[in-house]
């Protein structure tokens, strides 16, 4: 299998400063003389032709509505594709409409209308929501019956409640903001 080493020299050659800021990061002070290596990356294509730039500059194949023109082709040019390539530099009006979708689809391996479709992971999301949710409230309810104790008395009692709010009252318990704000001592009850 055939691979290509890219020299991503498009995009340091389209951004002078930047390529001079590394190299004086690297201790050269000209970036044209520096020897600073190029950034490559190993990308096995095979024998597909190299069409453009691409989303990033990198000669990849990704079907995207952002960048609808990838660098590469996504089949190689092997057999009844490369007779059509012959073909297609010629008038395109002696092409049927099969070969023009066999062309196509050599170079794109989905419609626009394709990958902007719908793919249903919707529900995968939801469904795995839904266990999520159902995880929790079964944790919840096992913790209540197994792990909790009863609730103690000093709650469920409305005798004790009261005790506790009296209680509250006469030791003047956060009279600035908090229950005893709401108390009015000179009266001897509940401010209205």
């Amino acid at each position: 299998m055939a691979g290509l080493i890219c020299k991503n020299r498009v995009l340091l050659s389209r951004a002078p400063l930047l390529s001079q800021l590394s190299a004086r990061a690297y201790g050269g002070g000209d970036a044209h003389h520096s020897g600073l290596p190029l950034p490559q990356t190993k990308v096995d294509i095979g024998q597909r032709e190299v069409v453009g730039f691409g989303g990033n500059g990198e000669a990849t194949y990704i079907d995207s509505v952002m960048a609808p023109f990838p660098a590469i082709r996504f089949k190689e040019d092997a057999g009844e594709i490369m007779a059509l390539r012959e073909k297609e530099k010629g008038d395109w009006k002696k092409l049927t409409k099969e070969e023009k979708k066999v062309l196509y689809r050599a170079s794109f391996c989905q419609t626009l209308a394709e990958v902007e479709a719908p793919t249903g992971e919707w529900k995968s999301v939801l469904g795995l929501t839904l266990v999520g949710i159902s995880i929790g409230v079964w944790g919840y309810l096992w913790m209540k019956a197994f792990v909790y104790g009863k609730v103690p008395d000093t709650i469920t009692n409305e005798e004790k409640q009261k005790a506790q709010i009296d209680r509250m009252i006469a030791m003047r318990v956060n009279p600035i903001e908090g229950l005893t704000s709401n108390y009015d001592y000179e009266k001897g009850q509940w401010k209205k």
